[in-house]
């Protein structure tokens, strides 16, 4: 008979192992009296078991093949359970032992566990009613906020929304039910030129957990709001910070947006403290990303050159992990795109030797990102760039390059570079240049 192994919550002792029929018996598994826990409707397993949010399953319910609870449990000659699926498809591959056991089967008959399925059902229906009525209570709960948030005037506001962000961050359904019931509309009504931060801050960090449709998006997306936003990402906490960047970053993927909103010296301003933030790292990434999704515009780089972001930039590459890496040099090579984001490139003291030490380093894309802005920066000034490059080891490495297995276009790239690279010195000279030393691997 299969056993019952410990595990945490459900009316189980930490340590404490029973068979079946003590788990009926002792009402674990069911009521007190032993007896199945009352459904209303017939539930369907499959259904229950996929919409249920990561149940604390027995691992007697547990397939040991696939892993996953079983729906339709057989059990095989030697005891071991499986489901009917999975153990089929184990022996349509020509396997005659049981695959817990390695026993030989003497009988491939598979007799249905009919008991272990009652069981499955009624844990699982107890368990589905029970996330049911959780969720019934959420959605009343929600309910109750919005309505309350609705008449809400002073620190009402603050308690109401922040009782309302506590709902919605624990809670999936909450979130679902506050669009359902018309509360992105209700809290960002509340972001207002009057706003204060205090109230401002607890709307941002609800609506930046929703999935805002096209409508409320257009409606955040009035400058007064934004300016808001804008605001709370330079003054807020940290929390606040991130979430308006966030946010923000959700309004410009919308088609309607218009790069005005985001032009401006104290978005630029608050992202670039995000990213330069030594003690808060928390804050880098939504500011990179932010800062990619914004660059495309002509004006944004414009800004960016102005605020001095571009030696900042290049300055904080060597701090940053992968994923941010590759979101900053996307930045970066976006500004080369203009005159002045190549020239705010070249005049960058750390812009060669950075870029050149990432090469071959983090991944395909970071590479493909520096080669195309040493490329802007050398064509720029060919023997001033080219000379420094090439003196950091940017030879060797764009030959390396060259010899990888990675995207032909880059390949072409890392060739032509290296063309420009090579002429300013003799055949002679280049050639020890292109050297591999152990400094530069």
């Amino acid at each position: 008979m299969p056993m019952f192994q410990p595990f945490k919550g459900g009316g189980f002792d930490d340590g404490h192992v029973i068979d079946l029929h003590t788990a009926v018996k002792d009402g674990v598994l069911f009521g007190g009296d032993g007896k199945p826990a009352a459904v209303e409707n017939e539930l369907d397993l499959k259904t229950m078991i996929s919409e249920l949010e990561s149940p604390e399953t027995p691992s007697v319910f547990i397939c040991p093949i696939s892993l996953e609870p079983m729906q339709d449990p057989v059990t095989l000659c030697t005891g071991q359970t499986y489901e009917r699926s999975n153990i089929l498809r184990w022996l349509s591959l020509g396997h005659r032992t049981c695959p817990t056991t390695m026993q030989e089967l003497w009988d491939d008959g598979l007799t249905p566990n009919r008991t272990l399925h009652q069981l499955i059902h009624a844990w699982f229906s107890q368990k589905y009613v029970m996330m049911k009525k959780r969720s019934e209570d959420v959605q009343g709960r929600v309910i109750e906020i919005v309505g309350a948030l609705r008449k809400a005037k002073g620190k009402g506001k603050v308690h109401a929304l922040s009782e309302l962000k506590g709902v919605v961050l624990a809670h999936e359904i909450a979130r679902k039910s506050v669009v359902d019931e018309g509360g992105v509309s209700v809290v960002s009504s509340l972001l207002t030129p009057f706003t204060s931060h205090a109230v401002g801050s607890e709307a941002v960090a609800i609506l930046v957990n929703l999935e805002l449709d096209s409508v409320s998006k257009a409606g955040l997306m009035q400058p007064a709001r934004v300016s808001l936003m804008v605001d709370m990402l330079n003054d807020g906490s940290i929390e606040t910070k991130i979430n308006c960047a966030r946010l923000i970053g959700k309004l410009v993927e919308e088609k309607g947006f218009r790069a005005e909103l985001v032009s401006s010296h104290s978005l630029l301003v608050g992202l670039m403290r995000l990213v330069k933030d030594r003690r808060r790292r928390n804050g880098v990434s939504p500011a990179l990303t932010l800062l990619k999704s914004i660059s495309v515009h002509r004006q944004v780089r414009s800004l960016m050159v102005s605020v001095e972001a571009v030696p900042q930039l290049v300055d904080v590459l060597p701090c940053l992990g992968p994923e941010c890496l590759e979101s900053a040099l996307c930045v970066l090579d976006s500004l080369c795109s203009d005159d002045e984001g190549v020239t705010a490139l070249r005049d960058s003291v750390n812009t060669i030797p950075n870029t050149v030490r990432l090469l071959m380093r983090v991944s395909e894309t970071c590479t493909a990102y520096a080669i195309s802005i040493l490329w802007s920066v050398c064509r720029l000034a060919s023997r001033e760039c080219s000379s420094l490059a090439v003196e950091l080891g940017l030879a060797a490495k764009l030959l390396l390059v060259i010899q990888s297995g990675c995207d032909p276009a880059l390949k072409q790239r890392s060739a032509e570079l290296l063309k420009l690279c090579s002429l300013h010195y003799s055949d002679t000279m280049f050639i020890s240049k292109c050297k591999l030393s152990p400094t530069i691997q």
